[in-house]
């Protein structure tokens, strides 16, 4: 699963209006743009700031991780993608997961939700709008991570109920609930009818959690003068 030389190894998914670029190696480093070229520019642009989910997660992630992409497959997209996720499997999200991969995958998750949570605990309540007075203020976007993770549980076949906004005890056993499930060794199958395989899951888990984590520390911060 894991690569610390050589390329990144990325897919795209190319929907009519976005394209997703998301690497195979690091869960949760994903990001979009208008067309192949931007969205791989803005994955590239990110790779400083994956590097902190790597750190905490105490795992090397390569300097120039960024610098050198290389694109192994290109799905095609659907509404879904056009609308600001990817919900296409990766032809290796098939491939079966050793106990070591499967830890690494869900330290790096882990290590996702404790940088929303580090970013949420130290930005203001009320955030920056966007451009047309858009966007949600900090609690709503903290209580939409909590309870789209636990509508993908279902994905993993783990029923939870979404934690109380606030609900540290709750959150927590939710989240071990579903590292416990990523943790398990893998065929690489999917553990339930229309579920999803661990790989794409750990990748789809964290990617919500860090996209709103940098959301809330962008519009945390004043614009710049």
């Amino acid at each position: 699963m894991a690569r610390t030389a050589g390329p990144t190894r990325v897919y795209l998914e190319v929907g009519s209006k976005k394209v997703f670029a998301c690497s195979l190696d690091w869960p949760g480093w994903c990001r979009a743009g208008k067309g192949e070229d931007l969205a791989l520019e803005a994955l590239a642009a990110y790779a400083p700031r994956y590097a902190v989910v790597a750190d905490r997660a105490g795992i090397a992630f390569p300097a120039g991780a960024g610098d050198d992409l290389e694109v192994v497959e290109r799905l095609p997209g659907s509404g879904i993608t056009d609308f600001g996720a990817f919900g296409r499997f990766a032809t290796s999200d098939a491939e079966p997961l050793t106990a070591a991969q499967a830890e690494r995958a869900a330290a790096l998750l882990a290590a996702a939700w404790e940088v929303l949570d580090r970013v949420a605990a130290a930005a203001p309540a009320e955030l920056r709008k966007g451009p047309r007075g858009g966007g949600r203020d900090r609690d709503r976007i903290v209580d939409h991570v909590l309870g789209a993770d636990a509508a993908y549980a279902r994905k993993l076949g783990v029923k939870v109920r979404q934690p109380a906004a606030g609900d540290a005890e709750a959150t927590a056993a939710m989240r071990a609930e579903l590292l416990a499930v990523l943790r398990e060794p893998s065929d690489g199958t999917p553990r339930t009818a229309k579920g999803w395989p661990p790989r794409y899951a750990a990748r789809r888990f964290a990617w919500h959690a860090l996209d709103h984590a940098w959301e809330i520390e962008d519009r945390g911060t004043p614009p710049a003068a």
